[in-house]
C-alpha cells in the first residue's frame, strides 16, 4: 500500500507501460491489520491510498481476507462498504488459514486451535483452524462479501466509478481495433442480450460513450470480467447449499 507514498515510482510504472498493481488490503479494519503485522497499511487512509495509486492509471486489484481474531461482527458490512467505496473493481476475498511454517501456525497450534493442513483450494470456504468468531456466522458472512460485491447492480456501479476517476491512456488504436470489436460483439451478445445483467450492461456502455468514450474498451473488458468472476461465485455458492 506504500505504492502510493511514491509518486515518482507511480509516474514511471505508468510511463514502463503498467495497467494494474495487486495490492494486499486484507482488512479495513486496524485491529486486524495490527494482528496480521501489516505495518504498510495499518494507521492510514486506505481508501485515499487506493485514489491515488488509481489516479496515476493504475488499476488495484486488491486482496482482502476476513476470518482474524480481531474482526468483529460488522467486518462483513464493512468490507463489502469499503470495496465499493474503493472502486477496486476486481476484489480477491478470501478465508484467512493457516499454512505450515508461519507465526499464525505455530500460535494457533501453541493454542490448540488447529484442525487439519490448508486445503490450496481458494474457493472452497474451508479454514484450517478454529475461528474467535462462531464459523457459522464466518462462512455466512464470506459467502455474503462475495455475493454481495460480484452482483450486477454493485459490480457495475463499481466499475463506473473506477472508470470516472481514472485517467484514459494513450493507446494505438488500430493495433487493437479488431480485438476491441470482437469483444464488443461476444460481450454485447452474452452480457446485453442473453445475461441476466443486460440493464446493468447497457447503463455502462451508454455511460462510457457520452461521458468517458476513451474507457470504452476498458469498460467492455470489465464488464467480461465481472460476468467470469460472477459466474465463479455463482458455482461456488450452489455447492455448498
Amino acid at each position: 500500500m506504500n505504492l502510493a507514498d511514491d509518486t515518482e515510482l507511480m509516474q514511471a510504472m505508468r510511463q514502463a507501460g503498467f495497467q494494474s498493481v495487486f495490492v494486499g488490503i486484507e482488512s479495513p479494519n486496524d485491529e486486524s491489520l495490527t494482528e496480521c503485522a501489516k505495518t504498510p497499511n495499518a494507521n492510514r487512509d486506505l481508501l485515499s491510498s487506493i485514489h491515488a495509486i488509481q489516479r496515476h492509471g493504475l488499476q488495484v486489484h486488491g486482496g482482502f481476507i476476513v476470518g482474524f481474531d480481531h474482526d468483529p461482527p460488522s467486518i462483513f458490512e464493512r468490507m463489502v462498504s469499503f470495496i465499493q467505496e474503493s472502486g477496486i473493481v476486481i476484489a480477491m476475498v478470501g478465508l484467512l488459514n493457516a499454512p505450515r511454517g508461519t507465526r499464525l501456525y505455530q500460535r494457533l497450534e501453541h493454542e490448540g486451535r488447529l484442525l487439519s493442513d490448508i486445503s490450496g483450494d481458494n474457493t472452497d470456504c474451508s479454514i484450517n483452524f478454529t475461528p474467535s468468531m462462531n464459523l457459522e456466522t464466518l462462512l455466512n458472512g464470506y459467502q455474503q462479501i462475495l455475493g454481495t460485491v460480484y452482483s450486477p447492480r454493485v459490480y457495475y456501479a463499481r466499475v463506473r466509478q473506477y472508470l470516472a476517476m481514472r485517467r484514459p491512456r494513450s493507446t494505438r488504436r488500430l493495433q487493437f481495433r479488431f480485438f476491441y470489436l470482437k469483444s464488443l460483439v461476444m460481450s454485447t451478445f452474452m452480457l446485453g442480450i442473453v445475461g441476466k445483467e443486460r440493464v446493468c450492461y447497457w447503463r455502462l456502455i451508454f455511460w462510457s460513450l457520452f461521458t468517458r468514450p476513451k474507457m470504452l474498451p476498458q469498460a467492455i473488458t470489465l464488464a467480461v470480467f465481472g460476468y467470469h468472476f460472477r459466474k465463479n461465485v455463482e458455482a461456488m455458492l450452489r455447492a455448498l447449499t
